[in-house]
């Protein structure tokens, strides 16, 4: 079932379940060749007082981990910070692996939230790990799915 041009049906990134204060053991992954954007949708009930929960976002170059040609298999989306610019030099910016995302509840009800994501066109797969990292010991629920733009 097409819900809009251009955009395929949903993808169960994470079920419904608990939270653990580690990442998540096997993330599911998603497909996304020429994907850009992808929206997540993430659905979190949180266990306790001050509950959030983390995602990390990983992207791979390859369709499978077999098809992979040295060791990196998954990676860390970046960010850059833009240097400072001064006549007559070189501007040095710097990069970093953006690591987790963190949504901390406003509420005991549950909560949805929609983050979108660019990608680049030569990204193969898509995978995101959940911990809640607010109050572990009363850990929330969360659900994750992404549509994905068919480009």
């Amino acid at each position: 079932m097409e819900f809009y041009p251009g955009v395929t049906p949903v993808t169960e990134l994470r079920a419904d379940a608990i939270l653990l204060g580690a990442w998540d053991a096997a993330p599911t992954e998603m497909q996304c060749v020429g994907s850009n954007p992808i929206t997540l949708y993430l659905g979190y009930i949180r266990g306790g007082a001050a509950g959030a929960v983390d995602l990390l976002v990983e992207v791979s170059p390859y369709s499978t981990d077999a098809g992979a040609l040295g060791t990196v298999v998954w990676a860390y989306r970046g960010v850059e910070q833009v240097g400072a610019f001064a006549a007559g030099a070189d501007t040095v910016s710097g990069l970093q692996r953006l690591g987790p995302i963190t949504y901390t509840a406003t509420g005991a009800g549950q909560e949805n939230v929609v983050y979108s994501l660019e990608v680049e066109h030569t990204v193969e797969r898509i995978r995101v790990s959940a911990r809640e990292s607010g109050n572990v010991g009363a850990p929330g629920t969360c659900e994750i799915i992404a549509f994905q733009d068919a480009g």
